[in-house]
């Protein structure tokens, strides 16, 4: 039996940036071995696999290493493929059951708003091995729930940075965040990319959840419960995010690049 998959660009209105997704939406739940494998195989960030429930859809996240409890990007793509292919109706919400709880998507005209779990950063020593695999000083350093956070001096800092990947891949956390106030341009609050060599995405281009720890530590910084944050990797990505209480609201843009068909392997869960 062959299944669609598709390719979506999240956190973007243009193709070739963003984020690049896979959405795939079976019939049942399938074995968590074939998934991680249908993940390798597309070889993005993310691989959404999605499974309709009577309240909404079952939803789970594969990079080609490793499933993973929380990802915007393939949040964001899937609730695009559902109104865009007419799964669900263009008023209508989308709601994910996932390992970080009840997700939904709402669309706001030409945006899709992600409600999120806020996972902020407590402040922490910098674990061995951080500082210097990252090349820079840090001003702040704090453990999320999934990653470390370190804010550097500039967003000069931030573009130029190239990390040691297999140093930080021994870093014991998903990911590893890096931030500072933004400065090229106005419309921006703050900037920040993402390294996660350790769940085998070495630089994830625009990366949703880690924005639940990023939008929490910027309000408390800036004052401010709506920010606008780009995040500074070569293909780059816009975000627009609400402070609400202990969730966080990530709007962001999609494109779809690509459609397919997936016609070998078992899905048998």
């Amino acid at each position: 039996m062959s299944l669609r998959v598709t390719q979506v660009d999240a956190f973007t209105n243009q193709p070739f940036a963003g984020n690049p997704a896979a959405v795939v939406i079976l019939s049942k739940a399938a074995d968590p071995t074939w998934m991680l494998n249908v993940a390798r195989e597309m070889n993005l960030a993310e691989t959404a696999f999605l499974v309709p429930q009577r309240e909404g859809y079952d939803l789970r996240w594969f990079t080609p290493a490793v499933e993973v409890d929380l990802c915007g990007h393939a949040t964001l793509a899937s609730a695009h493929v559902l109104w865009e292919d007419g799964h669900l109706k263009p008023d209508a919400q989308a709601r994910f059951h996932t390992k970080s709880g009840l997700l939904t998507a709402d669309r706001r005209d030409s945006w899709i708003e992600l409600d999120f779990p806020a996972t902020p950063a407590a402040e922490a020593p910098p674990p061995a091995g951080l500082v210097e695999a990252l090349g820079a000083q840090p001003k702040f350093v704090g453990r999320s729930r999934f990653d470390y956070l370190v804010e550097v001096d500039s967003e000069s800092t931030v573009r130029k940075l190239a990390p040691d990947l297999g140093a930080l891949s021994r870093v014991e956390a998903r990911g590893v965040i890096v931030t500072s106030r933004a400065t090229s341009k106005s419309e921006y609050d703050f900037v920040s990319r993402f390294f996660a060599p350790q769940s085998g995405v070495p630089e994830d281009p625009v990366t949703g959840s880690a924005h639940c720890a990023l939008m929490p530590y910027w309000s408390a910084k800036l004052g401010k419960t709506y920010l606008v944050a780009y995040q500074a990797s070569a293909r780059g990505g816009v975000l627009r995010l609400r402070l609400d209480g202990d969730r966080v609201r990530l709007g962001g843009q999609a494109v779809t690049v690509l459609r397919g068909e997936l016609i070998a392997g078992s899905l048998a869960s």
